[in-house]
């Protein structure tokens, strides 16, 4: 029995899945702290601004190759991706690491966005393993679940910062170790638990996916204000350094009480369980009976239907719809954008004056983390309540973002704090509200690989916004320095670049509120067959 309870297919060990899936994303945002070791590869390598900006693009450009996660979701197991991706991490970012400690001579320049890619790339098999698990487990709340990862995806890059801060003295060379070395053993870690199990059935499974759920947001609220704190309150000794981060890593295990607590509960009443499952044994074939009643020639009718949308969508189906696409340029928009202020974070920091930008970095991470948990509960709530669509908190979202770029053009004092502030909670809503909003449109079956084929706007838009547009126009303005590098000094160094940013913005939220209008029946009928569910639900309780 006690086996039993522990199994990834119990109630206790579904939830410890989820656990780990958590820890997962909490050390995966590794993508995201390109700026915390970027001027150490600039100097090492003698780059210009566009030559760095386009290493960024190649670690961005290894979320295009995310299609092979999303082909290899449907036909490996959750464990298996866990380890493709933790083994290709180990790669990509231990050769950065033996090149910025010196280790080894500089690569040529070609090779080392081979192995930038590389790094990218590796998330994506973690992210596809962890996402398509957990919203097929947990099918009925896809907007906490995408909340939750997503929000401590957002938070990792200020986990791995601020304990670099706190340990190493941001310490570039160490700061890649941690990289390396700390998603691998989290990974193996998450092999052992993480299965893709049956959705709740009942309506009481439903109401404690919701508690438990609500206890995850708390935690993870709390770990955001705690780094929040750390950020803020400036330079810290050495004693009470560590001290934060032991306190960290306790918050960080915390959420392992819900499946510890269900493993004990379930321990006490396991002799009645057992009685009730003996019981209840010959009602299991029902099911089994129903399902095998469809009749051939009725599935090849309808196998000659396009589907609409709300119904289960193949790749090639889902790419013919025009939903698809607004859903994909209007990502573009919001994440594009995001990107080239998090890979330009260092020298944007620089050119108004701030020799250390880790505070903005853990700004932009820690505000990602509210918009990501915020967004996913948010627009969790409305939808069930009112039938709202989701895609209209992304147009809400964009405009946002636009106001931020502008202040980020405006350059007062304080703009920076302001603007990545604005930035990451835009982003993170954006990639928040995506995940769910993609499976609710075109199903879960094929849904890893159609949000691979979403994600490609990472590399897409790191390449417009942060390679081009970012990398030529601060080039155009910056000087050439004694080492073969170049350098920019000023609000002008960027004005233009959030000008345009600002102008994307908007033509991201006029696509954002055309899909929701046109999304509108799709949430109208999942509010009503939710609602008409419950209320089946209390009249059978009465």
């Amino acid at each position: 029995m006690g086996l039993e309870i522990l199994s990834p297919t119990s109630a206790a060990g579904k939830w410890m899945g989820f656990v780990t899936a958590v820890w997962v994303q909490a050390i995966a945002g590794n993508n995201y702290t390109f700026s915390n070791y970027s001027d150490a590869l600039k100097s090492l390598m003698a780059l210009t601004q566009l030559q760095l900006n386009n290493l960024s693009v190649a670690k961005d450009v290894g979320k295009a190759f995310g299609i092979l996660a999303g082909l290899a979701s449907d036909r490996l197991s959750p464990q298996l991706l866990l380890l493709i991706g933790s083994v290709e991490g180990i790669i990509g970012y231990g050769v950065q690491w033996l090149i910025v400690s010196q280790r080894i001579q500089p690569l040529p320049y070609w090779q080392m966005c081979i192995f930038l890619c590389m790094g990218g790339n590796s998330t994506t098999w973690m992210n596809t393993a962890i996402l398509v698990t957990c919203i097929r487990n947990f099918r009925k709340n896809r907007g906490p679940v995408s909340g939750i990862l997503k929000g401590y995806l957002g938070l990792s890059s200020a986990i791995f910062t601020d304990i670099c801060t706190a340990i190493f003295n941001k310490d570039p060379a160490r700061f890649l170790l941690m990289l390396t070395l700390v998603p691998f053993f989290v990974c193996l870690f998450a092999i052992v638990f993480l299965r893709e199990i049956p959705p709740s059935s009942s309506a009481a499974e439903d109401k404690s996916e919701t508690r438990y759920f609500a206890i995850f947001n708390i935690v993870a609220v709390v770990i955001a204000v705690y780094l929040l704190i750390f950020d803020i309150t400036g330079q810290h000794g050495t004693t009470l350094s560590r001290i934060f981060c032991i306190i960290l890593l306790i918050l960080l295990a915390s959420p392992i009480y819900v499946p510890v607590y269900l493993a004990i509960q379930n321990l006490i009443r396991s002799d009645r369980e057992t009685l009730d499952v003996e019981a209840t044994t010959p009602g299991i074939t029902e099911p089994l009976l129903v399902e095998t009643i469809t009749p051939i020639d009725t599935k090849d009718v309808l196998e000659k239907i396009s589907p609409v949308i709300g119904e289960e969508h193949t790749v090639m189906e889902a790419l013919k719809t025009i939903d698809f696409w607004i859903l994909f340029v209007s990502f573009l928009c919001g994440v594009g954008t995001g990107l080239a202020v998090q890979n330009n974070m260092a020298q944007m920091g620089l050119a108004v004056g701030y020799a250390d930008v880790s505070i903005f970095i853990s700004l932009t991470s820690i505000w990602g983390f509210f918009g990501r948990i915020g967004a996913g509960s948010i627009s969790e709530y409305f939808m069930k309540r009112a039938g709202t669509p989701r895609p209209l908190w992304n147009a809400a979202s964009q405009i946002l973002m636009a106001v931020g770029y502008v202040l980020l053009a405006i350059a007062m004092p304080g703009s920076l704090y302001i603007g990545s502030i604005v930035v990451g909670i835009c982003y993170g809503v954006r990639l928040s509200i995506t995940v769910p909003t993609a499976s609710e449109m075109f199903g879960l079956k094929y849904y890893g690989l159609i949000y691979n084929i979403i994600i490609i706007n990472l590399p897409i838009g790191s390449f417009l916004f942060s390679g081009l547009l970012a990398g030529l126009l601060y080039d155009a303005e910056a000087t050439t320095t004694a080492g073969g590098g170049n350098t920019c000094i000023g609000a002008h160094c960027y004005r233009l670049v959030f000008i345009v940013m600002a102008i994307v913005c908007v033509v991201g939220f006029v696509l954002d509120v055309w899909l929701a209008i046109r999304t509108k029946a799709l949430y109208s009928k999942i509010y009503t067959n939710r609602k008409s569910k419950k209320s089946m639900a209390a009249s059978n309780v009465q």
